[in-house]
């Protein structure tokens, strides 16, 4: 049995779960549990706080069948955040040595390439202070648009690197407290040794990593940054497109602005949705549902792809892109900056596993031809999995 049940009872009245101290609890008003299929089942996050209470080895481990997306915490009238409640419940059933983690094996694999050796790559250019940090999907499914990417980033910043590891978002998730924190806080602790001080990402959930638990970095989006800069590319092209702003980013309105902003500075016309900005929908890949029970993920999918009224789809997660295209005609923001006619036509390069593998090699293979004071890959210990002194 799990030791807290009268912790577990309160916790949706912690402060830590409550944007507004003022308002106390969930008053059962159904707000939430309408819009999503997990809540609906299960109970709005007081009546399922309760329920952990009188059985917490069963209800504990119904978390894992939330998206963990943050709309039921954007849409509270009492400005409570069940999600956090939720990642809370997750972490206490792995903490207790409850959770099988069989169904995630693939997911957990990608995570664990992503930090090794042969994945990672530091690449640190002479009086380097800023990193370019595009995360695992973007370099492996559009590794000439990373590079592209890194590339115009450079022209704002010639001493910018550029940094190929994994935050390691998905074991964040799966409530894999301990593994997560010793992972990211490796991936800090040498870049603050190496003296960087300005994180920019291109992915939402390392976007939603580094602003958590990365507080001692200055952090930008690539989106914001080109928004505020000269495009890429003077090509323009015409169409009427929705953009799906990925949970990570529900909050963040600068990152929203800015991609609207590229998208009509390419000549598109952006028509808004029900769900976008805070009240966005997930895409259904989301907290790893997907791999437990798919049938809420898909529940997300189509109501996502279900508003767009058969129009285009932009995005700037290239998980959301992947798995809204299979519904939907959906591209990358950074597919409409670097290859805008291309991309309209639904040409734009690309890649599916198993070559986004072989792409990430390809472009760290690229990165080390460039010139660069420190080239230092993540060496681990193959017993312990922990980093050598050799970082």
């Amino acid at each position: 049995m799990f030791r807290d049940p009268n912790h577990i009872e309160n916790l949706i009245l912690q402060s830590s779960i409550i944007k507004t101290p003022s308002k106390t609890n969930c008053n059962g008003c159904n707000i939430c549990k309408k819009e999503c299929a997990f809540l609906e089942r299960y109970g709005n996050p007081g009546e399922v706080a309760q329920l952990c209470k009188t059985d917490p080895d069963k209800w504990l481990s119904i978390a894992f069948e939330c998206s963990l997306c943050g709309l039921c915490s954007a849409i509270c009238p009492r400005d409570i955040d069940p999600t956090a409640m939720f990642l809370y419940y997750r972490q206490k059933v792995v903490e207790n040595g409850r959770k099988d983690f069989s169904k995630y094996k693939m997911l957990l694999n990608y995570e664990k390439k992503g930090t090794s050796s042969k994945y990672t790559y530091y690449h640190l250019p002479e009086n380097c202070s800023s990193v370019f940090f595009p995360g695992c999907s973007l370099p492996g499914t559009r590794p000439d648009t990373t590079l592209k990417t890194y590339e115009y980033l450079q022209k704002q910043d010639k001493s910018m690197g550029i940094v190929l590891d994994c935050c390691t978002k998905p074991s964040h998730d799966l409530g894999r407290k301990d593994y997560f924190e010793k992972i990211f806080s490796e991936i800090k602790s040498y870049l603050l040794k190496n003296e960087i001080s300005t994180v920019i990402v291109a992915c939402p959930n390392c976007y939603k990593i580094f602003n958590t638990y990365g507080k001692e970095f200055k952090l930008k989006t690539v989106y914001e940054i080109i928004a505020q800069n000269e495009s890429p590319t003077t090509d323009l092209v015409s169409g009427k497109i929705s953009i799906h702003d990925p949970c990570p980013t529900r909050f963040e309105k600068e990152i929203h602005d800015s991609v609207r902003f590229i998208a009509n500075a390419q000549g598109l016309e952006v028509k808004d949705t029900a769900h976008q900005k805070s009240n966005t929908f997930c895409c259904g890949e989301g907290g790893a549902v997907g791999c437990l029970t798919p049938e809420y993920a898909r529940t997300w999918t189509k109501k996502r792809t279900g508003e767009n009224q058969g129009q285009l789809i932009a995005s700037y997660c290239a998980g959301c892109v992947n798995l809204l295209s299979k519904r939907a005609k959906t591209f990358h923001i950074l597919d409409l900056i670097f290859d805008p006619e291309k991309t309209m036509a639904g040409k734009a390069k690309v890649s599916k596993a198993p070559f986004t593998y072989l792409n990430r090699l390809g472009l760290k293979k690229k990165l080390k031809r460039l010139p660069a004071k420190i080239q230092q890959e993540r060496i681990h210990d193959s017993i312990s999995n922990k980093i050598k002194n050799q970082w």
